[in-house]
């Protein structure tokens, strides 16, 4: 008898990464170290350097920046000019603007960045904010020549996004009506009165960002720091989706269930239109985030499964969660249940968690809930971006230890077995540079192996009751090889994530053989 093995991947192919100076990289050519060494030492050395706010962004800007709020009926428009004259104009650009903890705690620069730096538009592919930090294209030698690019970006520019609820051929808008107020609900770091005015105060404090971005930028390596940007561009964002679906369409084109995470929308209709769409269906939520654009899928066999038989049951999972069911955004969970073709049921489900891992149980609970109400025997199987780390902090940090006690304590097992090892089975090793909103995270190119993220983030679940694995493996070149103290991304392969493998035998099937 011929035991009838599942070929099962998950990868968090990371898409919310548009920045191709985010991550620290190898590269050939030394002006790349120059640079991110420059900007390194700028920032923690500023000296002199460190002049006031109202020099890099005026207060010429300023005016026609609150014209525009003006002009699109925002509130709070008084209250915010008191935040700019009395608080921010007069602030040091490193010491109290790009190192200020508070900033990065209440997300006022990192939040409309997430929103605006590159939108994915229904009708006319990518659009991108004016900044440093994406591959916007346009030249910005200097401050002067970046602001009005910014604004006419910002409040003039039209594009057709699906909103949650909105209608599937899309919503115009302009991407100053994208922002939301920043709530002190799930920031608690920003006080009541700047929620109440926290869009035009998050305008303001991303086009201070990026002012002092370019103005950086145009200190350290004036006229070669563009043409480096494109070059990496061309690398690492704009071929990114199409070296992962080589991946996928090649290293991996046998893999019966594909679980990937932190897929933008466009990711499903270039994935349809090669040979990946002829040999899986590519499925996605009914519900996706329009706005952040990071989903979770699965691509399943054509030849394997019978997707006549598909359920789309994300909802009930949802609903498992009862008061908590807030700690999921649109996209983060993809749950389904259907047949293969020779009639086995699956409960199949895709995650991507929360930065510090506190939703994966919650989540595991949840799916684990709405199987046991299921009737006729669904067999899981879990495809997740756990986000958990080496050393948890109870409460604050999800441990990869106590993740796996509970998982094994809910029956189920994971690719890594019931006591994995958290140093042979570390999916991430990368470490942020200075040039990203969330400075706190950088980390100093002597330190990128030391201070970087290496955790055991991602993992397969299943019941040991239904499944027993006979291969294990993670990927980090794209060739179902890792290389072990490699940081990564790199330019051929663009995740912050490795792939992780498994193959499945049924335990049922297992048993008929003896």
């Amino acid at each position: 008898m011929v035991t009838d093995v599942l070929n099962v991947i998950s990868w968090n192919i990371a898409a919310v990464n548009n920045n191709p100076f985010e991550y620290w990289i190898t590269h050939k050519d030394a002006g790349y170290n120059n640079l991110m060494e420059g900007v390194q030492e700028f920032i923690d050395s500023p000296g002199d350097r460190d002049v006031e706010i109202s020099s890099v962004f005026t207060p010429g800007m300023y005016e026609e920046l609150s014209k525009c709020m003006e002009a699109e009926g925002w509130m709070g428009l008084s209250e915010t000019r008191a935040e700019w004259e009395g608080n921010y104009a007069n602030r040091k650009i490193i010491a109290g603007f790009m190192k200020d903890k508070d900033i990065g705690a209440k997300r006022l620069a990192s939040m409309p960045d997430r929103i605006t730096n590159t939108i994915n538009c229904l009708d006319k592919g990518q659009v991108c904010r004016p900044t440093v930090i994406n591959v916007y294209e346009a030249r910005m030698d200097s401050v002067e020549e970046w602001w009005p690019q910014w604004r006419d970006f910002m409040f003039k520019e039209e594009v057709r996004v699906r909103l949650k609820g909105g209608a599937l051929t899309g919503d115009l808008r302009r991407p100053c009506q994208l922002l939301d107020p920043i709530k002190q609900a799930k920031y608690p770091a920003i006080t009541k009165e700047e929620e109440a005015i926290s869009v035009p105060l998050q305008t303001l404090c991303q086009a201070i960002f990026d002012a002092i971005l370019v103005h950086i930028m145009g200190s350290v390596a004036p006229g070669t720091w563009h043409p480096l940007k494109l070059q990496l561009c061309n690398s690492l964002v704009k071929n990114k989706e199409a070296i992962i679906l080589n991946i996928l369409a090649t290293t991996y084109a046998s893999s019966h269930a594909i679980f990937l995470q932190e897929v933008a929308s466009v990711f499903c209709s270039k994935a349809s239109a090669m040979s990946l769409g002829s040999s899986h269906h590519i499925l996605a939520p009914a519900k996706v985030d329009g706005k952040k654009d990071q989903n979770s899928i699965i691509l399943l066999s054509k030849e394997k499964f019978d997707v006549g038989t598909l359920k789309e049951i994300t909802e009930d999972v949802i609903q498992e969660l009862g008061e908590t069911k807030d700690i999921l955004a649109d996209g983060d969970l993809f749950a389904i249940t259907l047949s293969d073709k020779s009639g086995n049921k699956y409960l199949m489900a895709s995650f991507h968690g929360d930065t510090n891992g506190l939703a994966t149980v919650p989540v595991v609970k949840a799916v684990l809930a709405a199987q046991a109400k299921l009737k006729g025997g669904y067999q899981l199987i879990f495809g997740l971006d756990a986000n958990t780390h080496e050393k948890g902090v109870p409460g604050k940090i999800q441990g990869m230890q106590e993740f796996a006690e509970f998982y094994v304590s809910a029956g189920l097992t994971s690719c890594w077995g019931d006591n994995p090892d958290p140093k042979l089975t570390r999916t991430t090793f990368n470490a942020r540079t200075y040039l990203q909103p969330q400075l706190n995270k950088a980390v100093k190119m002597s330190e990128k192996e030391n201070k970087g993220d290496v955790n055991p983030k991602d993992f397969i679940l299943f019941s040991p009751k239904d499944f027993k694995p006979t291969r294990a493996f993670k990927d980090n070149t794209g060739k179902q090889e890792y290389i072990e103290g490699m940081v990564f991304p790199t330019l051929d392969f663009p995740s912050d994530h490795g792939v992780l493998g498994v193959d499945l035998k049924r335990v049922a099937e297992m048993k008929s053989e003896l």
